[in-house]
């Protein structure tokens, strides 16, 4: 069925309904009233409907009106928000933009650049590969993503520092680690439990850690890690960014390393290709930024990632 009512008529009921009465609406429209007035009368004969009943001096929407103007005002917003797509598209803005992401980037700044970017290029599908150490170079060097954030920056490609992550050394305040009562040393936590994060990189390698141990569980998933450590299940080194709430209410407590415990992860901000990179690209990688510059305290307590 092919429509026979016009984006202009619609937007002639709408403003009937927004600016109080057909005077009003035409004002807004910078329209004769006579036009409005039409433009709603061809909409209530080409349907068979009355969408207005006089009441005084006013025109009052009918139960059918009320419906014909919710899903009026959707039709003209959807309208309008294809074509701002495609003047954005027309303009170079990219249909579809590949971001990887290091996990120990905060995730709480990651959705707010995300969010922003999204208010101003609501047309632009964003895909997001959330990667552990290896696995966002090789989403450059693959070309799966135009945008990353990694500790690691492949070879041919320049990255700009974004960030300093800090990763404590933690278990669960009941772990044997705890009830020694002194400083650790290495040997001791070669008795316990290590737990670590998967790369996600094709070519990784197995046999690499962050301490070498006679236990050791690899996952999947960060909040895997976070809360097998919660449970008392062994110590990792994780993300201060993502284990501040558990920190303060005791359910995680930093282990006594004698100022080894810290370990910090510098997070590079990589464009796949800058000489030729569009607009949605370039704006989305300075909304990244602007969300660490946002950042009250971030990782290391200072905007942008200081120390």
């Amino acid at each position: 069925m092919n429509p026979t009512i016009t984006l202009d008529q619609w937007r002639a009921l709408i403003a009937v309904v927004d600016a109080g009465g057909y005077a009003q609406a035409a004002e807004t429209l910078h329209k004769s009233q006579s036009a409005v007035t039409y433009a709603v009368q061809k909409i209530e004969a080409l349907l068979g409907v009355r969408a207005f009943v006089p009441e005084g001096r006013r025109a009052v929407l009918t139960p059918t009106g009320r419906m014909l103007y919710r899903r009026a005002q959707a039709l003209v917003a959807e309208a309008g928000e294809l074509e701002l797509a495609a003047r954005r598209l027309s303009a170079g803005w990219e249909a579809e933009i590949g971001l990887a992401v290091e996990v120990l980037f905060p995730t709480d700044r990651l959705l707010a650049a995300l969010a922003r970017f999204g208010e101003e290029s609501p047309g632009t599908r964003i895909e997001l590969i959330e990667s552990v150490l290896g696995g966002t170079p090789e989403a450059l060097l693959t070309g799966q993503a135009d945008i990353a954030i990694t500790p690691q920056i492949p070879p041919g490609f320049l990255g700009h520092a974004l960030m300093r992550v800090r990763l404590l050394a933690v278990a669960s305040p009941a772990h044997p680690l705890h009830r020694l009562g002194r400083p650790l040393e290495h040997a001791d936590l070669r008795a316990h439990r290590h737990l670590t994060v998967r790369a996600t990189g094709a070519m990784r390698d197995r046999r690499s850690a962050t301490v070498e141990v006679d236990q050791r569980w690899t996952v999947s998933d960060m909040a895997t890690s976070i809360e097998a450590v919660r449970s008392g299940h062994g110590f990792a080194w994780l993300p201060e960014t993502r284990i501040g709430a558990a920190l303060a209410c005791d359910e995680l407590r930093v282990l006594p390393l004698a100022g080894a415990e810290s370990r910090y992860v510098e997070l590079y901000l990589v464009l796949a290709d800058p000489a030729f990179a569009g607009p949605g690209v370039r704006r989305l990688a300075e909304c990244l930024r602007e969300a660490i510059v946002d950042a009250p305290r971030i990782a290391s307590g200072k905007p942008g990632g200081a120390v």
